[in-house]
């Protein structure tokens, strides 16, 4: 059993079927042995997106959230742990939703689900 942080656009492209989410990565969320979650960060990402009008997801936030939960997803918030470790992050990747991601997997023991190359550049286990 391994403890899987899903990054944004993983979830994503989970929820519509995508062809860049790779036959490995699916098979990690849909195994049921493993502990899956999402940080509170991906949902805070999604609608800033939404409301700029650079994502659209039909039902919006709600349908998001809905189908965190049927996939069993639990939601990690922001704690003080991942603060700081954030705090002392290297700078290698700017993104702060990717950076809060990183410090959150680093907290929280788990290994990240992502296709962002700059995930490796960190001491954090990830799987592509």
């Amino acid at each position: 059993m391994k403890k899987v942080l899903l990054d944004t656009n993983v979830f994503l492209w989970f929820l519509a079927g995508d062809k860049r989410l790779t036959d490995r990565c699916r098979q990690l969320i849909e195994d049921q042995r493993n502990d899956l979650c999402i940080s509170i960060v991906s949902f805070w990402e999604m609608t800033i997106k939404m409301s700029l009008g650079k994502l659209d997801i039909a039902g919006g936030l709600t349908r998001v959230k809905d189908a965190a939960d049927d996939l069993g997803l639990l939601v990690l918030p922001i704690s003080f742990e991942s603060l700081k470790t954030l705090e002392e992050l290297p700078f290698m990747h700017r993104d702060p939703f990717d950076r809060i991601i990183i410090a959150t997997a680093l907290a929280e023991g788990c290994c990240v689900v992502t296709s962002d190359e700059n995930f490796s550049k960190y001491d954090v286990a990830t799987l592509s």
